[in-house]
């Protein structure tokens, strides 16, 4: 069942609901200089569809430990899916890893984040993965840790400390976490830096195919947060021809403000064979030399193989579920034309590191400007044309919910 931006707003509108009016009972003085409260409120997935605000005692932070204050979180796909049907069969569970709050108590032994760089009480702070496998790995030994083995807040089971999501006025990092200081953003910037970090590595599992440069002709499928962010990456890095598809035409419309400098609305074609005809006549007659499929739709994956030129290149990332078997025909659609395929999961703490560092870059560079304009202006470091291929030949948030009962909406991914 695909989600849609009704359905993630249901879920917002149900926690600040149950969120608005609550009060903590009693506080105690904080390391931070402010109360902590005795109690914690959280919303909890107690059964589909439905939340109940649960108040749970704070727990004690240990000398490794950090406890936030949640100041805002992401409503993802992955967040609508477990709401209607419990995929993982987590409930009762704290929902919400898109968070970002302030450390408002830490453990004598926290003194750096996972990157290297100094906390404080008052920082703000995202996490990444949990490597429950591997307690001790750090981001410069991880290769391909985030292929199982790994957890992530507001995905794990309910335990005695409960504040496990990022649905929740407080949240406790536990040690061995992985978490980074980024109290230099605004708090939107904030939540979005866990869904960009899954483009960052798509991207990088796209260019690991020698395919995708900067000169090819990209077709991204599905153009909800994560089709959209894939859009606005791809952008950054100088790629100039790039189509949208999707069947929503104010996403499409958003697509195109992202820098797509094309797009099919799939409902205005009777099939994939002439949704493939729209994309070669913007494409200048040519097919797509590289894909990126974000829908989470078998369908949609079924019909991607023929938006691509021989020899071409794809990268589904769209299914963090399961969401049923796609019809494929390996001769004519891999086979025969060649295409070459990697799929990509999530990501690693490394990608989150590259996101951070050329956050960092971009500031450096444009000190004084708005680094959100900023990236959206080509950058051809991270792809290049070594191969001179000739172009003239064959060539899925969602809503963001906010601490103190505010909402802000935007297309679901």
């Amino acid at each position: 069942m695909e989600m849609n931006e009704n359905q993630v707003e249901a879920i917002v509108r149900q926690v600040l609901n149950n969120l608005s009016g609550t009060s903590a009972s009693g506080s105690a003085s904080s390391a931070a200089g402010g109360p902590i409260p005795k109690t914690a409120h959280v919303a909890m997935l107690t059964s589909l569809e439905h939340f109940e605000i649960k108040e749970f005692p704070m727990p004690e932070v240990g000398d490794d430990d950090i406890l936030v204050k949640v100041e805002g979180c992401g409503i993802c796909g992955t967040d609508a899916h477990e709401f209607k049907r419990d995929p993982f069969g987590l409930i009762p569970v704290a929902l919400g890893h898109e968070g970002t709050g302030e450390i408002v108590k830490m453990g004598k032994n926290v003194k750096v984040d996972s990157a290297g760089n100094s906390v404080k009480l008052g920082d703000k702070v995202v996490t990444c993965m949990i490597f429950k496998d591997n307690p001790d790995i750090t981001m410069f030994d991880l290769n391909k840790q985030n292929v199982g083995g790994a957890d992530v807040y507001g995905l794990l089971p309910d335990d005695d400390v409960h504040l496990n999501g990022w649905f929740s006025d407080y949240i406790l990092i536990r040690g061995g976490s992985t978490f980074f200081n980024v109290s230099d953003l605004d708090l939107d910037s904030r939540i979005l830096i866990e869904p960009c970090a899954v483009l960052v590595h798509a991207v990088e599992r796209a260019k690991s195919t020698g395919i995708l440069r900067f000169n090819s002709r990209v077709v991204v499928q599905g153009c909800g947060p994560i089709g959209l962010i894939c859009i606005a990456v791809l952008k950054t890095m100088g790629i100039a021809e790039i189509i949208a598809v999707d069947g929503n035409e104010g996403r499409l419309e958003f697509a195109r403000k992202m820098g797509a400098t094309g797009s099919v609305n799939f409902k205005d074609y009777k099939g994939a064979e002439e949704m493939a005809k729209a994309i070669e006549a913007q494409f200048g007659g040519h097919l797509a030399d590289f894909a990126f499929q974000c829908t989470g739709s078998p369908a949609g994956h079924s019909n991607i193989y023929k938006f691509i030129r021989n020899g071409g290149g794809l990268c589904e990332l769209g299914f963090f579920i399961n969401g049923g078997d796609a019809t494929i025909n390996p001769h004519f659609d891999i086979c025969s034309k060649e295409i070459t395929t990697v799929g990509s999961w999530v990501y690693t703490l490394r990608d989150d590191l590259r996101l951070l560092k050329e956050r960092e870059r971009h500031r450096a560079a444009h000190e004084g400007t708005d680094y959100r304009q900023v990236s959206a202006e080509p950058d051809q470091r991270g792809l290049s044309e070594e191969s001179g291929h000739d172009r003239s030949e064959d060539r899925g948030n969602a809503g963001l919910m906010t601490a103190g009962g505010s909402e802000r909406s935007r297309q679901d991914g």
